[in-house]
């Protein structure tokens, strides 16, 4: 697949077809597509129910301090509060954790970040939850915050397990070998939010067996399920969780620290809980994209081709684990990107400090590195006087290489030529060329800067993301599929979170089953499990398990009529709702073939097992990789340092494209993502407190900030080892974008751009550059 040169639309390569109507391949939209345009599409934030009480939680002013006493009598007495639940009111774990419980419920002796949660109540209006929760009185002894994640080596241990979440010591090759030339740099990544569409919120519903079933956009509600049933002291069967109102989540659904405190006041009171947090609340409490530190030193030979990289990476956890070990691993492995490295030396720490919390976020831990390394790529390029493209074509991974994890890239790894399309694709025009679109220069026509301060850069970046978990994540999930009257329903835990699943779902019992009206049955807990919505693992793990599910009804509907006429399945096939034979003879419909029956068959889908890490970093670690090129195009006003991103040239490895639309969209999102990492996002901090937690204090990309977006190239080179082939397709370039912008502002100021967000001092130019008008 590759693009209109013009438009940047995706087409296919050679003769144009008409695209399918259904079934893979076919450009299908969302079935929830029009409720959201329209406004009517029912968030958790709409959930009601009868005797309904609002939810409201004291959090911390303090990133750090002991808690010297809690007084809630004033909270309780207040007329219309009806509970107030503190640590002394968790019956089962106080602590919760996805991969480590060290993350208590409500704090208890020590506050360790700013906005954690002390308490919460139930109240008849959420006013009164309010002030209820404002008129609990803490006793606080101040203490010292940790905030610099360097310093946490040495501080005091801020919780029982210590400051030191996880050390990677990655060894390959040969460490005394050195090259003729040497670059090194200093690298620092900012805090990012997820900034969800809509601040969380969900309804708990006591249950009469003393359970209970929480409502709320949860993107793994299995172990939401599993950390809330060991929190409320029940066994997991007694709590439902139902998946409800997912506007789209890039990994900040998966904070069960809301669902929690909610689930706790429903049982408590009896009635049904609602909460519905605020901007503010949602910013303090949930986790965050790691601000990182890393340092770099890169060895080549005098072609330019890499001999080692040695590196220091630096990830900020703040207070609790998270997934922070999962995000080091990603940081480690990925450090010298896709490219061969002979030799490679990397030490990667987590550690917790006093800032706000980390977890996963889209890209988490490859996006950090991909920055530092394509900055070196960028200095050595420019030391060697070569073009960086022309650098980075000499060293590029391909099929058949070993990573410095000593994994062997099998899958698909079409570097190169994603490179190599990006580069030949024509420049947009200079602004002297459309002069009608001087409102498109950095500042706009009514800015304070000259049009002849404006410089234009052309910046490149290699991107690599793993799909599925790793380090031996047990990758499974299960699907049902019922047929009945012409009608296909899918059952699936898998969670629509924006990336596209319920859509898939329904293209792959269309395409199989030959069935156009295809349902995908919502989410809850009874199901079994699928897994968390991450890494794009639902297109592999739970869109393979529809399709052995499919399979498996289509086996039910053609077996008999295979016997009937002598012959196997397999000479049998299913086209636009009809059944036909090899040789004509047998020709009928599939609701003829149903004859009123119901079939149904469940299904697994287990990709193949990885292993963790040793301790010199070694193992099959990833069950594949997708690769990303973009070539980013800015412009910049070397004396105020704004910077507007003109237009952003993509390739990328797909695997095979499954929905061209759906592929387009959440291809364009990703780099929309990364240019908020590159020029403007930043969770700010001082002394661990979170500055403006709000969407007028942290600035994120809007539809004018965003720039042209050109897929250049799709590569349909399918995986043979994942379902139907594909990659996952938004995690890519959402870690290359960033770099690419980067890479682009040193191109048009010649500074070195080693932070991100890009502030406007780091692109004041230090020399003079050639005008883009000029």
């Amino acid at each position: 697949m590759s693009n209109d040169a013009a438009t940047g639309t995706p087409m296919l390569d050679g003769p144009q077809q008409e695209p399918p109507a259904h079934g893979l391949g076919a450009s299908l939209p969302p079935a929830d597509a029009r409720a959201k345009t329209e406004g009517t599409f029912p968030y958790a934030a709409d959930l009601w129910a009868e005797g309904l009480l609002w939810a409201a939680i004291l959090r911390s002013p303090h990133p750090h301090a002991r808690i010297v006493s809690i007084d809630t009598a004033a909270a309780a007495e207040m007329p219309g509060v009806r509970a107030v639940v503190t640590h002394e009111d968790v019956p089962g774990d106080s602590a919760y954790g996805r991969r480590i419980a060290d993350r208590p419920v409500f704090a208890s002796e020590v506050v360790r970040h700013h906005g954690e949660a002390i308490a919460a109540v139930a109240a008849d209006h959420p006013d009164t939850a309010r002030l209820a929760a404002a008129a609990i009185a803490v006793e606080y002894e101040v203490l010292d915050p940790v905030t610099d994640p360097e310093k946490a080596f040495a501080a005091e241990p801020l919780h029982p397990d210590g400051n030191l979440i996880r050390h990677i010591p990655l060894r390959y090759g040969d460490p005394e070998i050195t090259g003729e030339v040497v670059v090194e740099g200093l690298y620092r990544i900012g805090r990012q939010d997820p900034a969800p569409i809509g601040a969380e919120a969900g309804l708990a519903v006591p249950r009469p067996d003393g359970g209970v079933e929480i409502y709320t956009a949860s993107t793994d509600p299995h172990t939401d399920r599993d950390l809330a049933a060991a929190c409320f002291g029940l066994e997991p069967d007694r709590v439902k969780v139902v998946v409800t109102g997912v506007p789209g989540a890039t990994g900040d659904r998966e904070d069960p620290g809301f669902q929690i405190p909610l689930g706790l006041l429903a049982l408590r009171t009896g009635c049904p809980v609602k909460l519905a947090a605020t901007r503010e609340e949602s910013f303090l409490g949930h986790a965050h994209r790691h601000p990182t530190l890393l340092r770099y030193r890169h060895h080549a030979d005098a072609e330019g081709r890499l001999v080692k990289v040695e590196a220091q990476i630096l990830l900020d956890a703040g207070a609790y684990a998270d997934a922070s070990s999962e995000s080091l691993a990603a940081a480690v492995a990925f450090a010298c990107g896709p490219y061969v490295v002979p030799h490679a030396f990397i030490e990667g720490w987590a550690v917790r400090t006093n800032n706000p919390p980390s977890g996963h976020v889209r890209g988490e831990g490859a996006m950090q590195v991909c920055a530092a390394y394509e900055g070196q790529m960028d200095k050595l390029a420019a030391k060697l006087g070569v073009e960086p493209a022309e650098l980075r074509l000499r060293n590029v991974l391909a099929t058949g290489d070993i990573l410095p994890t000593s994994q062997t890239v099998t899958c698909p790894a079409p570097v190169a030529e994603l490179l190599r399309s990006v580069r030949d694709f024509p420049l947009p025009p200079l602004p002297k060329d459309t002069p009608e679109a001087a409102w498109l220069l950095p500042g706009g026509p009514e800015g304070a800067g000259e049009p002849g301060a404006v410089r234009r850069g052309v910046g490149y970046a290699l991107g690599m993301v793993h799909m599925l978990g790793a380090e031996g994540a047990d990758e499974v999930s299960t699907a049902t599929v019922k047929v009945h009257d012409g009608v296909a329903t899918v059952i699936c835990a898998a969670v629509e979170t924006g990336q596209g699943f319920a859509t898939l779902a329904r293209q792959i019992v269309q395409e199989t089953l030959g069935i156009e009206e295809v349902h995908v049955a919502s989410v809850d807990t009874d199901q079994p499990p699928a897994g968390p919505a991450a890494h794009g693992r639902h297109t592999w793990v739970s869109g393979g398990a529809v399709e052995r599910a499919a399979k498996m009804v289509r086996t039910q509907l053609l077996q008999p009529l295979a016997h009937k006429f002598g012959m196997s399945t397999e000479l049998l096939q299913i086209t636009d709702g009809k059944i036909t034979s090899y040789d004509g003879v047998l020709s009928t419909t599939v609701t003829e073939a149903m004859d009123g029956k119901e079939l149904w068959a469940t299904a697994q889908c287990r990709p193949h097992p990885t292993e963790p890490l040793d301790a010199s970093g070694q193992g099959d670690a990833f069950v594949g990789l997708a690769f990303c090129a973009i070539r980013a195009v800015v412009d910049v006003d070397i004396e105020l340092g704004s910077v507007r991103v003109v237009e952003m040239a993509v390739a990328q490895d797909v695997g095979r494209v499954l929905n061209p639309a759906q592929l387009a969209t959440r291809i364009e999102a990703g780099v929309t993502q990364g240019i908020g990492t590159a020029l403007t996002e930043n969770l700010r901090t001082t002394r661990g407190l979170v500055r403006r937690p709000d969407l007028t204090g942290y600035a994120l990309p809007t539809s004018l900030d965003a720039p042209d977006i050109r897929i250049v190239k799709l590569v349909e080179e399918r995986d043979v080892v994942a379902p139907f082939g594909a990659k996952p397709a938004s995690a890519a370039p959402v870690v290359t974008s960033p770099a690419a912008v980067a890479s682009a502002v040193r191109a048009a100021t010649g500074r070195p751009i080693s932070r991100l967000p890009i502030r406007p001092q780091a692109a004041v130019a230090a020399v003079p550059a050639v005008p883009a008008g000029s």
